[in-house]
């Protein structure tokens, strides 16, 4: 998904403000009116420490009670401004986080899901949920509190600097030489901090895809009793997350302790130096009482920017690896370039198409067949032939090294994705089911079809004889991955999606594999009906499911070795009739001598 660690570009100040700015600018106004609550929530936060000066000089030492109600009238109404823009700035702001969460996350997921199938293939999807659910969350830290804050911080700072070199210089310099020496120290903290929460946010991301799978595959897990070696492998992974946090956290502890020492090297100076200004009569003690106020204003802010500024790096952290997948071109990213794909008659060719999975290994060598429409062609050979292969180009799911795929003569890498995929349905041998009811799984692939339609579709693929027997029929929820369900029902309700879709191509992966042979003669006749008129590829390891094929494809290596009608094929006395005869040997075995030692199936 993304390149390794040591091979990644260096980041920069400026790879960091293009990760941001597109999300900032996308609440510009949200953040414009936290930025005007937030002067408005600092400005008055300064009324209270400039009245300390006046009630110490005037009030106390020139005996002015009369100025005390203006004291407190001023310093009430300061207060009474901050706690109602601090609400309404914590409001604004953790709504415009939430929203700009939210956006990215359906951002990645609609690219997530436009990524080439090879994507899929390599990436697991824990990972990839963790990519689309935990690191948007770090966006709060940007358009959230954490960024107006440390904006806000910068600005409350800067003016109570005005303030104290107002009051004194002398006393303000060498507090700013202790800040700039604190400041390089957050630089090269963060500087360090920012690659831990990036690994963090990886290591993360295994762990999650580790316990999906897991969970994915408890079945397995029980069967072979490997529940100890699961917990042994999440244990792993959980303590490689645990060292991480424990490297951040002693960074973050780190850099609070140094706050610490800051403020008390700064109560310090300002205690001694301080002390001789006043007795040099250059400050009063009303000027000093100031000072250490304005101080507090200046460094407060400042150490709360640590803790932001840690946030912030975790937001740019999660950025990062949001961006690794955004960078990921999608499958079809050159549609625009593309035509448009009129209705289908449904031909699909092949010119000396070559493919390859690993570079130097092909898997597929100058293949080269015409399926006409409203045929249907079989494809049969042992494992590996390259079968599958073929399906997923037909299907666009990869893109052939070399030679063509036609459809109607038009060749698919020419032609939209979307208006080439609206006009086929697919059955594969471990079809997938959703966690819904049977209607909306058979809707899946129509979901504007009528319940009517979707009954029809139901009832060819004879997915009735089970489903009344469910207190809510069509309405029964199945489960994630259709769980309530046995083998042959689920395929069944693939089969019925596949009906409603209504297409033009329609491509089955050993669609009748996990059902008994009775059930499988009676939906072999509802896809007789659904194949006529419509061009079917198929892929059967029972030959005698394909004996009315209008061609059958006998592959080997990667190659169609032969080709012809089951009769024409079995008269050529080659592959296929060596195929045929070890299957129904097989068959007649099993059921023969079902206590037999029986040879591999084909």
């Amino acid at each position: 998904m993304s390149p390794p660690e040591d091979q990644k570009k260096k980041i920069t100040l400026g790879i960091v403000w293009r990760e941001s700015k597109e999300i900032i600018w996308a609440r510009r106004k949200r953040l414009g009116v936290g930025f005007a609550l937030l002067l408005i929530s600092r400005l008055s936060a300064m009324v209270l420490p400039a009245t300390t000066k006046v009630l110490i000089d005037d009030v106390i030492g020139q005996q002015r009670a009369d100025l005390l109600k203006w004291i407190a009238l001023a310093a009430g109404t300061a207060t009474l401004i901050q706690a109602g823009t601090s609400y309404l700035l914590s409001l604004i702001l953790g709504i415009t986080a939430q929203r700009s969460i939210n956006d990215l996350r359906i951002k990645v997921h609609q690219h997530v899901l436009r990524l080439p199938i090879k994507f899929f293939e390599e990436n697991k999807s824990g990972e990839l949920i963790s990519r689309v659910m935990h690191d948007a969350e770090g966006v709060r830290n940007l358009v959230g509190t954490g960024f107006v804050q440390l904006i806000g911080g910068l600005l409350t700072s800067g003016l109570a600097l005005g303030v104290l070199f107002w009051l004194n210089w002398r006393l303000t310099a060498v507090t700013v030489v202790l800040l700039l020496g604190f400041a390089a120290i957050m630089v090269v903290g963060f500087s360090r901090l920012r690659p831990l929460f990036r690994k963090r946010s990886k290591l993360n991301a295994d762990l999650t895809g580790r316990l999906a799978e897991a969970l994915g595959g408890v079945k397995v897990v029980k069967a072979y009793t490997a529940e100890k070696r699961e917990e042994r492998i999440f244990a792993h992974h959980a303590h490689k997350l645990l060292r991480n946090i424990i490297g951040t956290m002693r960074g973050v502890s780190g850099i609070t302790s140094l706050s610490a020492l800051l403020f008390g090297m700064v109560g310090i100076a300002m205690s001694i130096f301080g002390a001789r200004e006043v007795l040099a009569d250059r400050m009063t003690i009303g000027d000093i009482f100031m000072f250490v106020m304005f101080t507090g204003l200046m460094v407060t802010p400042l150490i709360q920017m640590s803790a932001i500024g840690t946030q912030i790096t975790e937001a740019f952290a999660g950025l990062d690896r949001i961006r690794d997948i955004l960078s990921q071109p999608t499958e079809d990213a050159d549609d625009e370039d593309r035509q448009p794909l009129p209705r289908l008659e449904g031909a699909v060719g092949f010119e000396d198409v070559t493919f390859s999975y690993t570079e130097g290994l092909p898997v597929l060598s100058g293949v080269s067949f015409t399926a006409p429409a409203g045929t249907t062609t079989a494809l049969v050979g042992s494992s590996g032939a390259g079968k599958t292969t073929v399906i997923n180009l037909i299907m666009a799911f990869r893109r052939p090294q070399s030679g063509r795929i036609l459809v109607d003569g038009h060749d698919l890498n020419n032609v939209k994705l979307r208006d080439y995929r609206q006009q086929f349905a697919v059955v594969l041998q471990d079809d997938f089911l959703f966690d819904g009811t049977i209607a909306e799984n058979i809707l899946y692939s129509r979901p504007g079809a009528s319940r009517e339609e979707m009954e029809v579709a139901g009832r060819l693929a004879r997915c009735e004889e089970f489903v009344l027997g469910f207190n809510d029929g069509y309405d029964t929820v199945i489960g994630e991955r259709g769980i309530k369900l046995s083998g042959g029902q689920r395929q069944r309700l693939a089969i019925a999606r596949a009906i409603l879709a209504d297409p033009r191509i329609l491509i089955l992966d050993e669609a009748t594999s996990s059902l008994d042979s009775e059930n499988e003669a009676l939906i072999q006749q509802g896809l007789a009906e659904l194949k006529r008129g419509r061009t079917s590829l198929v892929i059967a390891h029972r030959l005698s499911t394909i004996r009315n094929a209008d061609l059958i494809l006998v592959m080997e290596e990667g190659r169609v070795v032969e080709r012809g009608s089951h009769e024409e094929l079995l008269a050529a006395d080659g592959r296929y009739k060596d195929l045929y005869d070890k299957q129904h040997q097989f068959e007649r075995n099993l059921f023969v001598n079902p206590g037999e030692e029986l040879p591999a199936a084909i």
